[in-house]
């Protein structure tokens, strides 16, 4: 029972996918600072500045639209990242494998009918 949990933690898999769950941890802390520290004070002076700048009050309850939109920010910075660093070159070295595999396929046909040609001469001369 260990032995199959201990191939499959050591397994490359596991290892990677921890690895990038810490770093999108950690990025996204990074991420949510920037947008908190700077793109949400710029909301708030765009939209008058001042305490309530980027938030609207009713019946003295604030509703900030600004964190809304900040938080808006943060998951399209966070996707895009995610995408063009990881998505995208994953994707291109699965097409490049598969690229490589299809032409490895016919070559390997051609090897075997080969192979079995010279098959064939050898029992004719054995005949």
């Amino acid at each position: 029972m260990f032995k199959g949990f201990k191939e499959f933690v050591l397994r490359g898999n596991v290892i990677d996918l921890s690895i990038a769950v810490v770093v999108g941890a950690a990025f996204t802390g990074i991420v949510t600072q920037l947008t908190k520290s700077f793109i949400q004070p710029l909301i708030q002076v765009v939209a008058g500045g001042g305490i309530h700048g980027g938030a609207f009050i009713i019946h003295g309850v604030a509703f900030d639209w600004a964190a809304f939109i900040n938080a808006i920010f943060n998951f399209v910075i966070i996707a895009a990242t995610l995408y063009f660093l990881i998505v995208l070159p994953i994707n291109r070295l699965s097409a490049l494998r598969h690229h490589e595999k299809a032409q490895a396929k016919p070559a390997l046909l051609e090897d075997v009918e080969l192979l079995r040609e010279i098959r064939d001469l050898l029992k004719k001369q054995q005949e």
